[in-house]
Parts: structure tokens; sequence; C-alpha cells
């Protein structure tokens, strides 16, 4: 069976190289570039630009889920979404994916042409609904059950990837449209998040895409004395080209330009050594 990842008309093979998927918040308050793409002329010239320097999707999110945030309706977060998602699904040449965990964003958002749902909050059984709905539609999972400081995180995070994997199946969703995330910096210590970037291989349940989205978090300024957020690109890159190593298909970033060479190194070396 081919190993692939499905989002709608969109097709991503697995093990034959990376994948990176560009985030654009249309916010006010994200940790890392909130108010920066907010107007939506500016967000949907930052969609194409990341598009131009190599980005595989754009993510899209209207709400911010950094530590501490304050939670909006979904109908105000459809608001700042739907004149970038209407105009950008018809620009890009590459699937969009909308970042929410309301179902009813969610669908909206299918009906005005992204191919994939980023839910953080690892899909409720509204949002498998959604997603059985719009077959094709690819469906990231994040792990964003808090963990005691005492738990191993991989042996959590892959029993969690085990049981949504199976409560997918229940909904009619196959594997193929299935991408687990292990949510660095959701409800983790310092230490497992390290554990987490560390234990890919253990991690990935074998045949479904895997996401990591490191960039710029806490995990990333701490070893380096906490840098403004701005500043942690050269460490993202280091994180994430070790996930790379570990078997992670698709990385979630800021600097897409930068990502887009880094991982086209990796798996030039990753492919050489197998």
């Amino acid at each position: 069976m081919e190993n692939v990842f499905i989002a709608g008309n969109y097709r991503f093979p697995l093990g034959e190289r990376s994948y990176i998927m560009g985030i654009l918040n249309v916010t006010p308050d994200s940790f890392s570039d909130g108010g920066k793409y907010q107007e939506s002329s500016r967000a949907i010239e930052r969609a194409l630009e990341m598009q131009e320097q190599g980005a595989d999707i754009i993510d899209v999110g209207g709400q911010s889920t950094r530590p501490g945030y304050a939670q909006i309706p979904w109908q105000e977060e459809w608001a700042r979404l739907e004149p970038v998602l209407k105009e950008v699904c018809g620009k890009l040449k590459i699937p969009a994916s909308v970042d929410t965990f309301y179902p009813q964003v969610a669908e909206r958002a299918l009906d005005a042409g992204a191919s994939i749902i980023n839910d953080v909050t690892g899909f409720s059984s509204g949002m498998w609904e959604v997603a059985r709905k719009y077959p094709g539609c690819g469906c990231i999972v994040m792990h964003w059950k808090e963990l005691l400081p005492e738990e191993d995180a991989i042996k959590a995070v892959r029993h969690f990837f085990e049981k949504k994997k199976q409560e997918a199946l229940l909904y009619g969703i196959e594997p193929a449209r299935l991408c687990m995330d292990p949510g660095i910096g959701f409800g983790k210590s310092f230490e497992q998040n390290l554990a987490l970037l560390a234990g890919v291989a253990e991690e990935k349940i074998p045949g479904i895409a895997f996401l990591m989205a490191a960039s710029r978090k806490r995990v990333i300024g701490q070893p380096c004395g906490n840098p403004p957020f701005e500043e942690r690109m050269p460490g993202t890159l280091a994180a994430h080209t070790l996930a790379l190593a570990g078997g992670a298909d698709f990385l979630r970033v800021h600097d897409v330009k930068e990502s887009v060479q880094a991982a086209r190194v990796a798996d030039a070396v990753l492919h050489s050594r197998r």
C-alpha cells in the first residue's frame, strides 16, 4: 500500500521528501506574529510569498492558542478567516489548511476551498463529523492533553495517536487522510517537549503522516537564553532537522524560505544514508 497523505485533490507521498507548512495567522494576538497579517491584503500577499518560497501548504489561523490565550467565539474567528480564505484558496496552487477547533469554522473553510482541517484539540466528535461530510479532506490531529510531570511523553503521545486512528476509522476516515502532531508546547514540560522532538521514530504510527511544529516556541528559546521570538529561527531549524531525521514528514513553520532550504539538505543527507 502506498504511504501518502491526502488533502482534497492533493497527494503528499510519504518518505520521498519532507514538506513545509507555512503559518499564516490572521490574528491580533498570536505569540510570534500577532497583528502582522491581520489585514486581508497583507495576509493574501504573505500567503503568495510563502508559496513562492517553496511552501507546500499554507495554514491559516484566526485564533491564537498561545499560553493564556483568550478564546473567541466561532463567529468572530470565521469573520477573521473568511475574507482571507476565500481569496487565498482561489489564488494558491497549493492546498490551504484551516487552523481551528470549531466544527462550524472548519465546515465553512472547506466550503471556501480549504483542503485540510488542523485541529489543535485533537478532533472532537463534531469535527470528525465534518471530516466525514467532506470526503478527502486532510485531518491534522494534535495531542493537547496536559501531561503529568512524571509521565513518559513519548508513550502518552503514541497511545493518543493510536486512539485517534481508531476514532477516525469509526467515522470512515481512512489513515491516508490523517496527519499526527505531538503538540510541542501544549501541556508539556520543557523536558517532555525535548523528548518528543528526539523521539519521533517512537511516536510515529507507520504509514500515517507526522507533523512537527516547534517553530519559535518556548522549547526553542529556553536553551538559547530566551531571545525574542523573531530571533529563534536558527534554533527552530536545528530542532526541525532533528525531527526530520527521526521520520517527521511535515514541518509547520514561520520562516518558510530558510526552512525549505534546511529541509532539502536534510532530505538529501537522509536519502544518502538510506
